[in-house]
């Protein structure tokens, strides 16, 4: 793995992708352009990630170290171009090596560098696992061949069945995409991220990556087409939804649709005001989670 990592380090330099700069990991001041007002979300505590491909910043993450899986991904939608980039994993070389260069790397073919193992998710912890990998930032939220490449890595990725992934939660994905394509005129700041159990938790292969309840979205977009739809009056300039990732979960935050296919029953997601989403977040964290600054209430 260590000639892999050396061989990857001159491969960027050759190609013109190294630079000499700040971390990318351990602070969001790099990447701030993808947050409402230079806003990150706070309430959560976790490890910053400015998350770097082809040397430009693409989105940004908070990780949680110990459960190998981030608390939620911020990008700003653009509209989808082309084919979905076939899937090339990667990895993010800082959580492994504070001082190694920034670039997101992809996993090599056989053993995996320890540093790298201890430090964050690999392949194998998904491989014959119950769960897909399931994006915070989605391939389907970006125009640019490397913008949507970017999103898959690991640093970028909770797990997440299979029915929630290909089901509700894909339907969800693409009336984002058609809401804010459509409708909004100026740029739309989005955060995924996940709610865990309140109690006895989920891991993969033993305790390697936790596995969340739900996942939460919200999108804020200040600057919107004001002849809307009146089935989408409330849906700007913020809006926000809840998924379930546990079929056997309760309903009191997300009901179930009894109607639903039964590969989908019990992996529904409830669209909801922002403010509401921020009020499960609370319940669960046991803190203020303030996902956009002023709520996205500000002028742009």
């Amino acid at each position: 793995m260590l000639r892999f990592y050396a061989l990857a380090v001159a491969v960027l330099a050759f190609t013109g992708c190294w630079c000499i700069c700040a971390a990318d990991v351990g602070d969001f001041a790099p990447c701030l352009q993808f947050f409402y007002k230079s806003w990150p979300p706070k309430g959560l505590a976790g490890t910053p990630i400015c998350q770097r491909y082809y040397n430009q910043y693409r989105f940004a993450t908070l990780y949680s170290r110990p459960r190998r899986s981030p608390w939620f991904s911020a990008y700003v939608y653009s509209a989808p171009a082309g084919k979905r980039p076939t899937a090339c994993w990667k990895f993010e070389p800082q959580l492994a090596y504070p001082g190694a260069e920034g670039n997101m790397i992809p996993f090599p073919p056989g053993p995996v560098d320890q540093n790298v193992v201890d430090s964050q998710a690999v392949e194998l912890d998904y491989i014959n696992s119950t769960y897909s990998r399931g994006h915070m930032n989605p391939s389907l939220h970006h125009q640019s061949h490397e913008d949507r490449s970017a999103t898959f890595t690991l640093t970028n990725v909770v797990p997440q069945k299979a029915g929630s992934n290909d089901g509700p939660w894909e339907v969800l994905e693409w009336t984002i995409n058609k809401t804010l394509e459509a409708y909004c005129l100026g740029e739309a700041y989005v955060v995924t991220g996940v709610i865990p159990y309140r109690i006895d938790e989920r891991w993969l292969k033993d305790h390697r990556v936790a596995v969340p309840e739900y996942i939460w979205s919200a999108y804020c977009c200040p600057n919107y087409n004001n002849s809307l739809p009146e089935e989408l009056k409330d849906a700007f300039p913020t809006y926000a939804a809840i998924g379930r990732n546990d079929r056997n979960s309760s309903e009191e935050i997300v009901p179930v649709s009894q109607t639903a296919k039964k590969q989908f029953k019990g992996y529904d997601v409830r669209q909801m005001p922002l403010e509401t989403l921020e009020m499960y977040l609370k319940d669960r964290f046991n803190t203020v989670v303030s996902v956009f600054y002023e709520q996205c209430s500000g002028s742009d």
